[in-house]
């Protein structure tokens, strides 16, 4: 994924801008071959995609947003926009080819070594109905923030893209009357691809038509297709996830809202359609977005309730929020149009095979990217304060893992910060006396903001020369974290499970062929250093292994000879597998009493990493943050 390095060492190996490149001409070559010989072309976007699909049926689209690829066949413009943490600046993310998905390796490069945040989707349509951050409604909540851009990555057309990962506080919107978009009893469609998993049951995980400003103005006025498992109107079937219309007062599933033919759709990815004509009628469909076809949950009446019939939409677009900013529940969206005019099922059907060919793959319901959890005493995590909101102050502390918890996901920076939701593991006012609080402050490179991980489990700060602890080792949920002298206790145990980069001769880091896929065999060699690079953050576990992938940095063999090359492998407790951190900035693996090298003290991108005479010099100096 981030490197396109291959199995080996250094050879064919290509800077990423290259790569990236190369691959584009690839995929249209591919397609070329494909229709000359008759095979199915792999990873090039379709000649029809649902844009064009909606317009040849009559329902052309008026708005089309997605961070993972082109809707149009056509569209060759920007699909989001990222801001860098760090400065400030912007940078239009587009696609690697016309009509094809998204360069993520564009976004990998811009927000390298800081956070990035997705501050606008573009509207692929003519009518530049973009979305932004959306602002405070009357819901209570404040305005929306944008959502962590490397926070999720997945799989379409064979690429390496990224989705919309939302938490409480993410949203986007269109503010005022979108062009195009329907009001006041008008027909529209609408459908998302958003994960099965990822899900919850507040409000509102929402694309599509909503107020043209951030309020609740009454029935009908909202008509958006969501993804969520609550159950408004009981009874209702299972346990959800439910494909559900917003119309604004009401999460309906049928006619008046309970519906109990909706069986729900929990697939790590969900196809969610909705069609109303305004006046008399609705439908919701779901499916896989990975395989076959559509399931229609409703294909009836409107509400009886009062206001739904006619319809009173406002023309307004949201994204991960309901029509008053309601924006407490989390979801992940890649795609998504809304159309004008009432879809066929003929088209919404083909629209659906269209999906299932883009082949997306992936875990759609854990940040996927570098980031991992803290797992502190008692088995609890490292969690800020506020539910994935916290600002500067947060106070950090420990609280039940949550899978879905943005803010139980820290990134452990090549400069030894600790990262999550945009901020960084801070110590209040940057003290140094036992019992100093720790919270939540913008990334600014201080000391108070260094943490080290040490062979017995503890956290350094090595500023203060204090450990992150829980007071007298307490484990209830809320338990304020501080620092304190390092004792080795259980108060101080915290397992840094994301890892963090090793850097070693000239700066690159320790890294795994095979761009975050490597299996046993795979080589280890330097790389330049990539914060988004899986495969570059090594957990050091308690037995001295260095792991990352699933997998341990192992010597061919288990050898002990000069020159022996090392290589990803199964953690099996060999000696091979043991590494420890010498005062030099050495490891040292004790079996063979030979320390990790980089043969002559090469330091360009590939080179093979072996084991070597421990002689201190520049070519054995790998630092553990």
């Amino acid at each position: 994924m981030p490197k396109n390095d291959s199995g080996g060492a250094a050879s064919g190996c290509r800077p990423l801008g290259l790569a990236r490149a190369a691959a584009g001409v690839l995929s249209v070559l591919g397609l070329v071959v494909g229709l000359l010989i008759g095979f199915p072309a792999v990873s090039q976007a379709a000649t029809s995609l649902p844009c064009d699909i909606y317009s040849a049926a009559g329902t052309p689209c008026v708005a089309a947003h997605s961070t993972t690829r082109a809707l149009f066949a056509s569209y060759n413009g920007a699909l989001y926009q990222v801001t860098r943490a760090s400065d400030g600046a912007t940078s239009d993310i587009g696609l690697l080819a016309q009509g094809g998905y998204a360069n993520a390796g564009q976004q990998d490069s811009f927000c390298q070594n800081t956070t990035c945040r997705i501050t606008k989707v573009y509207d692929q349509t003519s009518r530049h109905n973009d979305l932004t951050p959306g602002p405070a409604g009357t819901s209570g909540m404040g305005a929306d923030r944008g959502a962590d851009a490397s926070e999720i990555a997945v799989t379409a057309g064979g690429h390496k893209v990224y989705g919309i990962w939302v938490s409480p506080g993410v949203g986007y919107r269109y503010t005022g009357v979108a062009s195009g978009v329907a009001v006041n009893g008008q027909a529209e469609g609408a459908y998302m691809v958003a994960s099965g998993t990822h899900v919850g049951s507040d409000c509102c995980f929402d694309y599509g038509n909503a107020e043209s400003t951030p309020a609740d103005t009454g029935n009908g006025h909202m008509d958006a297709v969501s993804i969520a498992t609550t159950c408004y109107f009981s009874p209702c079937t299972g346990s959800g996830p439910w494909v559900e219309a917003d119309m604004e007062n009401g999460m309906f599933q049928g006619d008046n809202g309970s519906n109990t033919a909706n069986q729900g759709n929990s697939s790590a990815f969900v196809t969610a359609v909705l069609k109303n004509n305004g006046q008399t009628k609705y439908a919701l469909k779901g499916g896989n977005s990975q395989s076959g076809s559509l399931s229609t949950w409703w294909d009836g009446a409107l509400p009886t309730r009062g206001g739904y019939q006619p319809m009173h939409q406002e023309g307004g677009i949201i994204l991960g929020t309901g029509g008053d900013n309601s924006n407490w529940n989390r979801g992940t969206f890649f795609e998504g149009v809304m159309v004008s005019g009432y879809p066929t099922d003929a088209a919404e059907n083909s629209v659906q095979a269209n999906i299932v060919s883009v082949g997306y793959s992936g875990a759609t319901d854990v940040p996927n990217g570098p980031q991992g959890t803290v797992t502190g005493p008692g088995g609890k995590c490292v969690d800020a304060a506020a539910d994935d909101t916290g600002g500067n102050g947060t106070a950090v502390q420990l609280w039940d893992c949550q899978t879905y918890a943005e803010d139980q996901h820290w990134q452990h920076n090549a400069n030894g910060s600790l990262s999550t939701i945009g901020k960084c593991l801070d110590i209040v006012g940057n003290g140094t006396a036992n019992g100093t609080k720790v919270e939540l402050w913008d990334c600014n490179g201080v000391g108070g903001q260094k943490w080290v991980q040490q062979s017995n489990g503890s956290l350094l700060n090595p500023q203060s020369g204090r450990c992150l602890d829980s007071p007298s080792g307490a484990t209830a949920n809320g338990t304020r974290l501080q620092i304190y002298d390092c004792n080795g206790s259980t108060a101080q145990q915290f397992s840094v499970n994301g890892g963090a980069p090793a850097v070693g001769p000239g700066s690159k880091c320790l890294d795994v062929a095979a761009d975050d896929t490597g299996g046993n065999g795979a080589a280890v060699q330097l790389w330049d250093c990539q914060s988004y690079a899986v495969d570059q953050h090594w957990y050091h576990r308690s037995s001295g292994a260095l792991a990352t992938l699933g997998r341990c940095l192992d010597i061919v063999g288990n050898g002990t000879a000069n020159g022996t090359q090392v290589e990803l492998w199964d953690c099996n407790g060999v000696g091979g597998q043991n590494w420890v951190q010498q005062s030099d900035g050495s490891l040292l693996n004790p079996q063979s009493g030979r320390c990790l090298d980089s043969p002559s003290g090469a330091t360009a991108n590939g080179t093979r990493l072996q084991i070597y005479d421990c002689n201190g010099s520049a070519a054995q100096k790998f630092a553990l943050s």
